[in-house]
């Protein structure tokens, strides 16, 4: 391995590798993948890509296999509940690949409490996590696929697992009752790692910053009387001082804006009340703040 080459394992298939992989992409990191390969090399900076199953990825950032790892919140505390010797731990929240680690029950029950009954999950670790620390009993029996179908088989009364759109949940005629936790990608690093204070990686780290804070933000422009300023300042969200451009016509001003939070429909409306005009909202590919 060179040195200062920098190894970020990422999930091989699915969503969060779709996810990942343009996260990466944006951030200026050239890279092909191919076939069944598990290694990608980038053809302009110094880094090794793994592609692996996601949760192997908390245990390569674990052993110093790789520096950096892209992988479900949930993944990361799932093995943090089982491996107390595990050393990797979340530096940034990617704002992808959302959902929530949720109880759900069959529609034809009633049952709102959790004691005493048998909960199928692949995500046994947290579950009796949770149940101790709300001083529940119950029987935890782990499921590694189709978790969905054990109340109907009677292996449980009730299941933990992934809820996205809930969308699997209703095809199974399941009702979402407790939510356990939220989550979403995250990066991590390996704690006792001197290298994350390498500038390489820690420049990488803010490229990354860049591509999320720009996600949902936007570059407003618009034209307003001066009088209006006040107003249509306070309406642009997340703006951090504007700037105002004197135009030809006496009185009248160019406000831009890098609104850091979602601009809505009901937004611009709002703006155009307060007596803007030609309002134009544009995406924001990168911010290097």
């Amino acid at each position: 391995m060179k040195e200062n080459k920098i190894t970020i394992a990422i999930q091989k298939k699915g969503r969060l590798s779709d996810n990942s992989k343009n996260l990466l992409e944006k951030s200026g990191i050239n890279f092909r993948t191919s076939g069944e390969k598990l290694l990608a090399r980038s053809s302009n900076m110094n880094i090794d890509i793994l592609l692996v199953r996601d949760d192997d990825i908390p245990s390569l950032v674990s052993k110093g296999v790789a520096d950096l790892g892209i992988v479900g919140e949930n993944v990361l505390a799932e093995q943090s509940a089982t491996n107390t010797n595990l050393k990797a731990h979340t530096i940034l929240p990617l704002g992808f690949s959302r959902c929530s680690l949720a109880f759900a029950r069959p529609s034809s029950s009633n049952m709102k409490s959790l004691a005493n009954k048998t909960i199928a999950t692949s995500y046994p670790g947290l579950v009796k996590k949770y149940l101790k620390q709300n001083n529940i009993k119950a029987e935890v029996i782990k499921i590694n696929g189709s978790v969905e179908l054990t109340p109907y088989i009677g292996i449980a009364d009730c299941i933990c697992d992934l809820v996205s759109s809930g969308a699997t949940l209703e095809a199974n005629n399941l009702v979402q009752f407790k939510t356990l936790m939220a989550s979403e990608a995250v990066l991590i690093s390996n704690q006792k790692r001197k290298n994350m204070q390498e500038r390489s990686i820690l420049s990488l780290v803010k490229r990354f910053e860049g591509v999320i804070n720009a996600a949902e933000s936007k570059y407003v422009m618009l034209n307003a009387q001066e009088k209006s300023i006040d107003s249509i300042c306070k309406l642009l969200p997340g703006a951090d001082s504007p700037t105002i451009i004197p135009l030809k016509e006496k009185g009248k001003v160019a406000i831009h804006a890098l609104c850091t939070e979602p601009v809505f429909w009901e937004t611009m409306e709002n703006l155009k009340i307060s007596g803007a005009s030609s309002i134009l909202v544009m995406p924001v590919e990168k911010i290097l703040y």
